[in-house]
């Protein structure tokens, strides 16, 4: 199974494409992981397009059994932001809806929880279990890309399959 992880953001949206055989969640492959952008030049809704047509490429291109998004978290102190993801989840859904694919949704906490086993760890602590869990040589950076690997990750371990456990 292709799993499409997503982290929606305005500026970076962080994907990654894993591949996982039925019941081995702790065999995932790494197929490939990067970031959308979009041009700060453009209008708002060009860059919404712009984003749309860089999710709907990808895909075209891996045909993905499902895809997993990264729940809108809500900031009070951030409310624009929170709106401007909104638009850019909603675009990401109408790509995945537009291929049939099914979408499947989760909290921060809930990727926190299901890598690291606590819902409250650091952005840092996800990207050390991901580069750890993926054996990956080079950092996993920005953020967004880390955070999509992992999201496919917890939907892996959420989706009926035995549980991997945390690499330290």
């Amino acid at each position: 199974m292709i799993i499409l992880g997503v982290d929606p953001g305005f500026g970076i949206t962080g994907y990654g494409l894993l591949d996982v055989a039925p019941q081995d969640a702790r065999n995932a492959r790494l197929l490939e992981a990067g970031v959308l952008k979009s041009d700060k030049k453009l209008s708002f809704h060009d860059r919404l397009e712009e984003i749309y047509r860089q999710m709907a490429s990808i895909i075209e291109e891996f045909s993905p059994d499902c895809l997993a998004v990264e729940e809108i978290f809500s900031s009070q102190a951030f409310p624009r932001s929170s709106i401007a993801i909104g638009h850019v989840r909603g675009v990401i859904l109408l790509a995945s809806s537009q291929k049939k694919v099914p979408v499947f949704s989760y909290f921060p906490r809930e990727v926190k929880k299901a890598l690291t086993g606590n819902g409250n760890a650091s952005k840092s602590q996800v990207q050390k279990m991901v580069e750890n869990f993926f054996e990956l040589d080079k950092k996993s950076r920005p953020d967004d890309l880390s955070d999509a690997i992992a999201i496919a990750l917890c939907h892996a371990n959420h989706s009926g399959r035995r549980s991997f456990e945390a690499v330290a």
